[in-house]
């Protein structure tokens, strides 16, 4: 068993929630961060005379890169750990929300548009492993009778940024004179801070200097089990064939069937739809 790095402070009370907390601010500004380009459509499509197809194609070529991440960047987490991985996908998708910026230098409507359409899949693509690598930071610091509580927590955090990133980006659009770039700027310098507090506090649970005796033991006793349960079942990882076979897999497919359109619609589309429709 690794002992956990002696220290003269004295142990957080309850560190596995802190660090949920903190999952909890990167979920709110990752969704603050792909919310500022529908909050600020409107402004762009009168700015640059984008017709709704110019527009989908910026949506569409975020969803192909988050899909394509979701699928692919998994095992980049395993590989290199949930602290290297989340630092190394918050500074890629903070660095381009502010790079997202430079589309301001072009003129013309449509290399603005190509910019947007770049940036926006490389923002896909970023922004992809933040929940993977926050499930697996939850099943690193919490026992499993927690993990779903955890997780609901932290996953909150997309309705909270989603509801606050019309204000904060409309609000800094009109309060920078009408210029959509500064937004792009100040959201991804949000990641940019979240990455001091990330760095600060998230280490695995046997080498962080703060944990308390009895929270580490509570976590390495119910990892013990877990690994003993594995074990016992000879449980070997589920091949994709195996995955289509469970009704738990096709349960999941029909309800994201069932509500993604709904929710992307609000995401991407809802600002539009109620200044083009209502007006």
């Amino acid at each position: 068993m690794t002992e956990a790095i002696p220290s003269p402070r004295r142990p957080i009370r309850r560190l596995r929630w802190w660090i949920c907390g903190i999952l909890f601010l990167s979920t709110v500004i990752n969704y603050v961060d792909r919310q500022t380009l529908s909050a600020l459509a409107p402004f762009l499509k009168e700015d640059y005379k984008w017709t709704n197809e110019d527009y989908a194609l910026i949506v569409i070529s975020f969803r192909i890169a988050y899909a394509l991440g979701q699928l692919t960047l998994g095992r980049f987490i395993d590989r290199v750990g949930t602290r290297i991985a989340l630092t190394a996908t918050v500074t890629w998708y903070s660095a381009v929300a502010v790079l997202t910026s430079l589309a301001a230098f072009f003129h013309s409507p449509k290399a603005v548009l190509r910019c947007f359409v770049a940036f926006r899949f490389l923002l896909g693509l970023g922004e992809a492993p933040n929940w993977p690598g926050a499930v697996k930071a939850v099943s690193e610091w919490f026992p499993k009778q927690e993990r779903g509580w955890a997780a609901a927590f932290f996953d909150s955090g997309s309705s909270i940024g989603a509801a606050i990133a019309p204000m904060l980006v409309v609000g800094l659009y009109l309060g920078m004179g009408r210029r959509w770039w500064p937004a792009f700027v100040i959201v991804g310098i949000l990641g940019f801070l979240w990455l001091i507090l990330w760095l600060l506090f998230y280490h695995q649970p046997e080498k962080h200097p703060r944990i308390g005796e009895d929270e580490l033991a509570m976590i390495l006793a119910d990892r013990k089990e877990s690994r003993s349960d594995s074990s016992k079942a000879n449980l070997a990882p589920p091949r994709w064939l195996d995955l289509m076979k469970l009704p738990q897999t096709w349960g999941i497919i029909a309800a994201r069937v069932g509500t993604d359109p709904v929710w992307w619609f609000i995401t991407d589309w809802f600002m539009l739809f109620l200044v083009q429709e209502k007006h």
